[in-house]
């Protein structure tokens, strides 16, 4: 019986990446012997268990198939004459097929730290392609890693998508890959390695749609919508790392995908278009409503943002309220965030200060500077106290000019 550190962890302690969670793979072992040393079954079907101790993962070696049923759509078949190499052969990425000894001794029998010095992601074997998830993950790692397709394993990627198996994904996955892409180090590479392989246009047509899609050239130097997009989307990467402000910058002008191409360049009311879009868009992938709702109002209010040093303060008290900042000021922060990543978003503005962003801010500071407790004492209360707050608000506001 031999136990094996392996994918992840390996593959972090290589990039100098601290490693926070540890798989481990036994060779050699039975079932029995597991239960025999204290390890606990993780479910009934898989074999992996759980160190009496320390908690990680340890899975008995294993060789699996496609067979359309099971966990996870694939059979499994464990037995101790299982290798090392066997178990791992049916690993998706030549990066992710490393294991390391108890010595600390480097297991490397499908060249995956030549692929790490290279950036490249490498699939192991053509078995890669029994598992359409995998379409996914792929771009997952390009987001996290920074790191390119080889361009054989990008062919077998255009193979997948051609053969419409990502249909069968459940919309939950697809999700917790996009999720953890939006959190990492290049989420724009997530979607252009999607977009790469043909599988943006099938997954989330919607953003396929920006790209090819003219803007007007004056306010958008770069022109091509999708362009601006990604270039808003990595302007979020440095204003920002919460997976939430990043994923309504690249969904806050999917309603210019819809716009009649006779009213090219113009998108007159693409605002709410895309707020209708992006609601459905989360109920497909089954997306936390809180991203949902930042994402809307980013779609709904980001033009009013950049024009909010031209309203009246008792417009911009309106906007507030719709934006709900009086009781959600954490979100209208985000809001703000988001509105500055578009705004940079474009050819030229990449450096360019976003002062709108502390106006506003400032407007919402004005506006809460009142003391109810004073109104309420000459009597007022419902609509009318509602009315003198309001009021009061605006008159503040009206004090920054």
């Amino acid at each position: 019986m031999e136990t094996y550190l392996v994918g992840g962890a390996v593959r972090n302690k290589l990039l100098g990446i601290p490693v926070k969670d540890r798989d481990w793979v036994v060779v050699g072992a039975t079932p029995e012997e597991m239960l025999a040393q204290g390890f606990k079954p993780v479910g009934k079907d898989f074999p992996v268990f759980l160190h009496p101790e320390t908690k990680e993962e340890y899975a008995l070696a294993r060789t699996e198939r496609k067979s359309g049923k099971g966990y996870k759509g694939f059979t499994f078949h464990t037995s101790p004459t299982i290798t090392l190499e066997e178990d791992l052969l049916r690993r998706d990425l030549t990066i992710n097929a490393m294991a390391e000894d108890v010595a600390g001794n480097l297991i490397d029998p499908y060249v995956g730290e030549s692929d790490l010095k290279k950036k490249l992601l490498r699939h192991v074997s053509p078995a890669f392609v029994e598992d359409p998830l995998r379409v996914v993950r792929i771009a997952r790692f390009a987001a996290s890693l920074g790191f390119n397709i080889a361009p054989e394993t990008m062919a077998l990627l255009k193979t997948m998508v051609a053969s419409d198996e990502l249909n069968t994904l459940v919309p939950e996955r697809v999700w917790a890959e996009m999720e953890t892409a939006l959190a990492a180090k290049y989420p724009a590479r997530f979607i252009l390695a999607l977009q790469s392989c043909d599988a943006l246009k099938k997954l989330f047509p919607e953003i396929q749609a920006l790209f090819g899609v003219p803007q007007t050239k004056a306010y958008h130097p770069e022109i091509d919508t999708g362009l601006h997009t990604i270039m808003s989307l990595n302007q979020s990467t440095r204003l920002s790392s919460d997976p939430m402000v990043r994923f309504a910058v690249l969904v806050h002008d999917l309603g210019k995908g819809t716009t009649p191409k006779d009213k090219l360049p113009s998108h007159h009311g693409h605002e709410k278009r895309g707020a209708r879009i992006i609601d459905k868009l989360c109920q497909r992938y089954r997306i936390p409503n809180k991203f949902r709702e930042l994402a809307m109002h980013v779609s709904t209010f980001h033009l009013d943002c950049h024009r909010i040093q031209e309203m009246t303060p008792k417009t911009i008290v309106k906007k507030l309220e719709h934006l709900d900042a009086f009781r959600r000021p954490e979100r209208f922060a985000q809001f703000l965030t988001a509105c500055e990543a578009d705004a940079r978003g474009r050819a030229g503005f990449e450096d360019r200060a976003y002062p709108q962003a502390e106006y506003f801010k400032r407007a919402l500071q004005a506006a809460n500077n009142v003391d109810v407790s004073v109104l309420q004492k000459q009597g007022l209360q419902d609509k009318a106290l509602g009315d003198a707050i309001r009021k009061q608000r605006i008159s503040n506001i009206k004090q920054l000019h």
